[in-house]
């Protein structure tokens, strides 16, 4: 259904719009498309102001809710949806759910605009809205049309006003009915299109002030400046929109905030470079350009005007009717014109450009001698006297900007030739110099810059090269902002200037552009007194071999092998993807890119990287510096040499992207990489030549368990290829966690590392207790509270998760399919560390499924814990060696309990020691299989653990699954002390255990079963126990081979039991 309305101006078409909607409309979702899609946006801000203030609405424009939602600066669905949570002031938890969302987004390298709704929060805010009728008033600056449904928004419950509103000026031209259709064509969500067209000047000038008023209310800070600045900056970017259009020369919209500087239209002191970026970011013109030029000629008639535009039709005389600030001139015949002169004489920015494929007049040498009001002058394709150029008198200008002009000599024998020779106090005026393919040699002279004493930006291009510049640069130009010397035409021919104090002095540099000086074999040393550098552009600089950088506050850098862009930004940035080359030229192909090495340790601030076609690049070094998301598929391409990868103490890191397989780097080597703060970081050893080489070496410390998920890929990639890849990585916020990391080789033979300290503790306590006793047990030197340190010297591939780590929880109960922490513990995983981990809840610190290659594992100080390894957990290739496990205050038990299927048949078949300590819950250690046997084990200690009946139980419930006797070969020590709830060690089976040495036994009160022997021993084992547990074993006799005799005559302790204090005594 389409509308036409009559509305001439804003107010007029609100109330259209708002008649409509007490008619008997049927349609509820009306999309509005303005005057030829000009002033949407201006009307619908109107109608959501006027709706809530009305006092007594007509019955049909009563709404319980107004929303309001300016998207026309499109970011993502997301951000829209936060902000409908926003407008409708839901909960603090519900607005939690974004942040925790875009956390897992960065982690998982979502792109921030492929973010998408959170459908826990559409229903929210659908429950929301049912409790009242409503109104939506929505501007969406993507550049297609959203479901709302699938933000909450049901449209059937409320009234729905929209349009799009991408740019500040968009249009489109009507042909009739059947193009007003097409428009609607791609609109599936809308019930009734209403659009209008025809404004006379005065309208379309009212309504272009309140498109600027609307950009306006969207920022805070310039609510407080006087809305004419926003209005003379939107005319002044329709008149460089126009000026480029219709002239043939080098495009200058970049410099618009310029020149609304130097115009003068923005002078709020300090926040003045603030708000001209901010308007430069909104103000942009998008449409048919026949009918942007209607436009822009019906607002050049109204008396109001403030730009002109003389070209080669119409009369010079016409435009005499009154004086003009801005004013362009392509006309090679009017230039010439004596009274040209006078209408230039009250202008504040003069652009002068002609078709350089034609020879230009030159230009009068008092042509802007009377504009005292000059603040901005572009000379395009123009030619004059370098010697005694046309505004040389101009001193108010602030912006001069000359491209491919040309010198053409002067006469000087002229009065005002003789007088202008030596005068260039101008130069002290200006604030922005910008030269482009325009060789005037003169101008960029020592005298010469030493008169800029103002100058704020310097941009020289298709000139002469950074080496010939920057030896001039040397304390000169205190104030300069911005440099950029970039594509020079010819090279030095020598190598012996010295630029290496180019930047002293320089402490308010913030931007440096050098693309394309090809020659340049380093950057200058004294670069780091820049600093306040912010963004550092060195593409096509192909001469460097090492870049290495320390500026703290550098925020962006680009290193572009395929060459220099096409066009730079005003606003700091760095140049975006349409302005880059698309790929490397047939020339550029045989050029060689020297860079090695890269290095931007200690910028702090970086967060903005563009690295492309280095193919020598080896070493990359970014630590310390704000980068969330490494992009190799964005940020980092076509560096196939790429051998090491450092990423030390970069906090705000989420996700490395490696993106597809031609992308990924095949050389890769190191990558090392640690979340903590700076200070606490510690650069990896190198190894040692005699051990065994990697193709790949992962060292990594992150506090956040996500993170792990971009281990994954270069992991992959190296096992995938046959090649042995090492990693050490440790989950943890710890300031003292792997100061230096260097892997240690293993053997066959129990390791003893770490926990001395913890040993030491444990030494201590037992001799306080006890110290009458070790001395008197047997001929033992050992105590009895003394406990094996835990599985030493970190494995090829090892994680260590500790204190302060986050997400580990749900990174092990994630999907078990998915790149996650989980999938790296089981399919890669070979030691395992465990401790001081108090945040889990009850669940268990291992992801469920099949272990692929763990060999060791070692838990200890997790208060929380109720199991070590979940049900449904299986060691799949038997590869599991050692467990360790000390201080799980809750957990019930080691390995659970589950349903036994095929694969564990063989679990426990490389287990060779089994360590439990001071698990008061514990009810049992591990859960048996299929077919229980332990072939490997061969030690067996446990210590402190009062709730715990059996070490292995069966696996499950199943009696077919049940065994009468379970056999250990290989077991040759038992050291069990201070388990008063001890039965057995194999709960309802008979223990075989023939190779076994050495029983130590104390405070088991409740035993009463040893271990039997299937076949004659070689010797038999020692014992020491207590008398009366001795006593009350229960025996099968001689020929079960499980009999007293069997074993050699037990030790007892000194100390009988009745006499010893085994309750406290009060005094």
């Amino acid at each position: 259904m389409f509308q036409r309305i009559d509305a001439r101006d804003v107010v007029a078409a609100r109330e259209e719009i708002l008649n409509l909607i007490q008619g008997n409309l049927k349609n509820n979702i009306i999309y509005f498309d303005g005057w030829r899609g000009f002033g949407a946006t201006a009307v619908l801000r109107s109608i959501a102001q006027a709706i809530p203030s009305m006092k007594s609405p007509p019955p049909k424009l009563c709404f319980g809710r107004t929303i309001y939602i300016d998207c026309s600066r499109w970011e993502s669905k997301r951000v829209m949806q936060r902000k409908i949570a926003e407008e409708l002031k839901l909960d603090r938890k519900t607005i939690a759910m974004f942040a925790k969302q875009d956390e897992e987004d960065d982690f998982n390298g979502v792109d921030h605009g492929s973010r998408d709704v959170i459908r826990q929060v559409s229903e929210i805010i659908a429950q929301t809205l049912r409790e009242s009728r409503f109104m939506m008033i929505f501007i969406n600056g993507s550049a297609d049309e959203v479901s709302l449904t699938e933000f909450g928004i049901v449209e059937y419950d409320g009234m729905v006003i929209w349009t799009f509103g991408r740019r500040f000026v968009t249009m489109h031209e009507y042909h009739g009915t059947h193009s007003i259709e097409r428009l609607a064509e791609n609109l599936r969500h809308i019930g009734l299109f209403i659009w209008t067209t025809y404004l006379s000047i005065s309208q379309l000038n009212a309504l272009f002030r309140e498109e600027a008023a609307n950009i306006a209310a969207r920022y805070p800070f310039l609510r407080d400046i006087d809305l004419t600045m926003v209005i003379d900056c939107c005319c002044y970017g329709f008149f460089l929109r126009r000026k480029s259009h219709n002239t043939i020369g080098l495009e200058w919209a970049a410099h618009a905030p310029n020149f609304w500087m130097c115009d003068g239209i923005i002078q709020k002191g300090d926040k003045t470079r603030e708000i001209v970026n901010t308007l430069d970011s909104e103000i942009n013109f998008n449409g048919d350009d026949s009918l942007l030029g209607k436009v822009f000629a019906k607002m050049t008639e109204h008396s109001d005007s403030s730009h002109l535009l003389v070209e080669d039709h119409g009369s010079v005389h016409k435009y005499k009717k009154r004086a003009y600030r801005w004013i362009s001139v392509t006309s090679k015949n009017k230039i010439l014109k004596d009274n040209l002169q006078t209408i230039l004489a009250t202008a504040s920015s003069i652009f002068v450009s002609f078709d350089k494929t034609v020879n230009a007049p030159r230009l009068p040498n008092t042509l802007f001698k009377q504009c005292n009001k000059l603040g901005v002058l572009v000379l395009s394709c123009c030619a004059f006297s370098f010697v005694s150029p046309p505004f040389l008198h101009c001193n108010t200008l602030r912006f001069l900007g000359l491209g491919n002009c040309t010198h053409q000599n002067n006469n000087t024998s002229e009065p005002e030739g003789r007088d202008c020779i030596t005068k260039w106090t101008f130069l002290q005026s200006l604030w922005v110099l910008d030269l482009r393919y325009t060789d005037w040699g003169e101008i960029l002279s020592e005298e010469k810059i030493g008169l800029m004493a103002n100058i704020t930006e310097l941009n020289i291009e298709g000139a002469r090269c950074w080496q010939c510049t920057g030896q001039l640069l040397e304390k000169m130009l205190p104030y300069l902002q911005r440099l950029r010397i970039i594509k020079p035409t010819h090279q030095e021919e020598t190598t012996s200037l010295d630029i290496n104090n180019s930047f002293v002095g320089k402490k308010q540099l913030e931007i440096l552009d050098l693309s394309g000086n090809s020659d340049m074999k380093s950057l200058p040393t004294s670069l780091s007194e820049a600093s306040k550098l912010q963004v550092l552009v060195l593409d096509g600089c192909d001469g460097l071999e090492n870049v290495v950088l320390h500026n703290s506050l550098l925020r962006s850098f680009s290193f572009d092998g395929y060459g220099p862009a096409s066009h730079w930004t005003s606003t700091g940035k760095l140049p975006p993807m349409s302005s880059r080359p698309k790929g490397p030229s047939a020339v550029d192909n045989k050029k060689d890119v020297r860079a090695c090495k890269i290095s931007l340790e200690g910028c702090t601030l970086l967060e903005d990287l563009f690295l492309r076609g280095l193919p020598n690049l080896e070493e990359l070094d970014l630590s310390g510096c704000a980068i969330k998301v490494l992009d190799f598929g964005a940020m980092v391409v076509d560096v196939p040499r790429l051998k090491r990868l450092f990423l030390l103490g970069c906090e705000n890191l989420r996700a490395i992207k490696w993106g597809s397989d031609e992308q990924r780097p095949k050389l890769l080597e190191l990558i090392c990489i640690d979340t903590r703060p700076r200070v606490g970081c510690a650069r990896p050893l190198s190894l040692c030549a005699q051990q065994k080489s990697f193709q790949l070496q992962v060292h990594a410390i992150f506090a956040d368990a996500m993170l792990a998920r971009s281990l994954l890929a270069p992991l992959y990639s190296a096992r995938s290829e046959d090649a042995h890849c090492y990693f050490n990585i440790s989950i943890t916020s710890s300031a003292t966690c792997m100061e230096t990391i260097q892997p240690e080789a293993t053997t066959d033979k129990e390791k003893v590392t770490g926990s001395i300290d913890d040993q030491r503790h444990y030494d201590i306590a037992a001799r306080d207790m006890y110290c009458d006793i070790f001395t008197k047990v047997g001929n033992s030197p050992t105590p009895m509270q003394a406990f094996p340190q835990g599985p030493a010297g970190q494995l090829d591939r090892h994680i260590e998760i500790g204190d302060g780590s986050r997400s580990v929880q749900s990174e092990v109960e994630a999907d078990p399919f998915g790149d996650n922490l989980a999938k790296l513990m089981r399919k890669y995983t070979e030691s395992l560390h465990v401790h001081d981990v108090s945040t889990w809840s009850n669940t268990m610190p291992m992801p469920t499924g099949y272990w692929e290659s763990l060999r060791w594992c070692r838990v200890e100080r997790c208060p929380s814990l109720h199991a070590v390894f979940p049900p449904d957990t299986e060691d799949l290739n038997g590869t599991l060696e050692t467990i360790w496990v000390s201080d799980l205050l809750m957990a019930r038990c080691v390995w659970s309990k589950a349903v036994i299927h095929y694969y564990s048949v063989d679990r426990f078949r490389s287990l060779r020691h089994l360590h439990l300590r001071c698990c008061p819950s514990l009810r049992f250690g591990l859960a048996m299989g299929k077919r229980p046997s332990f072939p490997s084990l061969q030690t067996l200690h446990i210590v402190h653990c009062g709730e715990l009946r059996h070490v292995f139980v069966p696996g499950d419930a199943d009696e077919k699954h049940r065994h009468t006797s379970v056999e250990f070969p290989k077991l040759t020590t038992i050291h069990l002390h201070d388990l008063p709830a001890l039965q057995q060690i194999c709960e309802a089976a008979e223990m075989l255990a023939p190779a076994l040495e050495t029983i130590r036994i104390r405070g088991c009160w409740s035993l009463r079963r040893l271990p039997a022997f299937n076949e004659p021993g070689k010797r038999r084992p020692t014992v020491e126990i207590e008398k009366d547990v001795w006593d009350a074993l229960e025996w099968d006799g001689v020929d079960a081979r499980h009999h007293p005799s069997l074993y050699e005559a037990p030790v007892h302790s000194r100390y009988y039991k009745r006499r010893m204090l085994r309750t406290t005594v009060l005094r």
